[in-house]
């Protein structure tokens, strides 16, 4: 049964099999549709993309536009040799926590626990999650306070934070160079006359880390591929629309920009940690891509399963309560966006020499 509601003046909703699907703006005259045009997947496309979701560009230049940059040009040469010092523990101040520790590439990015854990087996003093890094280059800011506006910056980062890779700049410099492979290495990429500082080795980091996008079915779907994803999907994803959470989560990171927290009500566990966000009481929001890889969720990691953050978001941001028919419809569309992972092969890593500072544990 099909049948058109007048519910103001301009917005018209669609009644289908026991409930509204697709609501559209009439501006010149009110026409009694077909049913295969009213559930048309490329209306459902053109409602995405109003609402502010975009596609992880399919071809590879205009992908490159998005995450490359004209001043430290992304090449294979620089990405294999971020790709090694991303997986070198020696980076740490213990020689035993590399980047790929809190941001394992083989578990969405992520760690998979509540609270990052670094030097020393500390836990993270403001009991902050670790993020993923796949597609962070689309993040607009990064760290949960958004301190950093890029990745070559975010990578000092953890190198140097005590409760994390505690390394001072200095010794990570002092390692580096005392490895002849690496300074052979970083001459090849950048020239003879490079200075191996700890700003061009964090930023080569960030060059590997750049090349982690996923591409998902979703894209696909966004991209005219209207047999991307199923129904149920597609279903999911209007309800995603309808409930507002495209207030947040949009952009190509489907999130990765600083918004107001507890907009309706309180967090309820925003007692775990002293995080508070940035001076405004801003936080950047997670990318919802790959999301079923990186539980737990939040920014103090107490949620495990998407169910129960669909339903948290739905309290805390929008004021509203998601049922579990409609969460459970968000969560389907949600699983579309398990990306494809770039085939990473682990990397054999330059020997230590004499000179290499050894690791210290205090």
């Amino acid at each position: 049964m099909v049948r058109i509601m007048v519910v103001s003046s301009q917005y018209y909703q669609i009644y289908f099999k026991g409930g509204y699907i697709m609501k559209f703006v009439v501006s010149i005259a009110v026409c009694v549709l077909g049913l295969s045009s009213l559930v048309a997947s490329d209306g459902l496309i053109e409602k995405v993309k109003k609402s502010g979701l975009e596609a992880i560009p399919t071809e590879k230049v205009a992908l490159m536009k998005l995450i490359d940059d004209k001043k430290d040009p992304i090449t294979k040469e620089k990405v294999e040799l971020g790709k090694k010092l991303y997986f070198d523990p020696r980076m740490s101040r213990s020689g035993i926590i590399s980047c790929n520790t809190c941001h394992n590439l083989a578990l969405g990015g992520a760690d998979g626990i509540p609270a990052a854990i670094g030097h020393g087996w500390t836990e993270n003093p403001h009991n902050l999650n670790s993020p993923t890094v796949y597609n962070s280059v689309f993040f607009k800011a990064q760290f949960w306070d958004g301190r950093s506006p890029h990745l070559a910056d975010q990578a000092q980062g953890p190198v140097q934070a005590g409760p994390e890779m505690a390394a001072p700049p200095a010794l990570v410099e002092e390692r580096i160079n005392s490895i002849p492979e690496y300074v052979a290495e970083f001459k090849k990429v950048y020239g003879n006359d490079v200075k191996v500082d700890f700003e061009k080795i964090t930023s080569t980091i960030s060059v590997f880390e750049k090349t982690l996008v996923t591409p998902s079915r979703f894209d696909k779907y966004l991209s005219g591929d209207e047999k991307a994803l199923t129904k149920d999907e597609k279903e999911g994803l209007n309800t995603f629309i309808d409930k507002g959470c495209t207030t947040c989560h949009n952009g190509i990171a489907l999130g990765g920009t600083m918004q107001p927290f507890q907009v309706a009500s309180q967090y309820k566990f925003t007692n775990v940690g002293d995080f508070k966000g940035d001076a405004n009481g801003m936080v950047k929001t997670p990318t919802l891509r790959n999301i079923t890889e990186t539980a737990p969720y939040f920014h103090n990691g107490q949620i495990w399963t998407l169910n129960e953050a669909v339903k948290e978001m739905g309290s805390v941001q929008l004021g509203i309560e998601i049922n579990d028919a409609d969460s459970a419809k968000i969560v389907t569309f949600l699983k579309s966006l398990k990306g494809d992972k770039p085939q990473i092969i682990y990397p054999q890593l330059p020997e230590s020499t004499e000179k290499t500072p050894k690791p210290t544990f205090n």
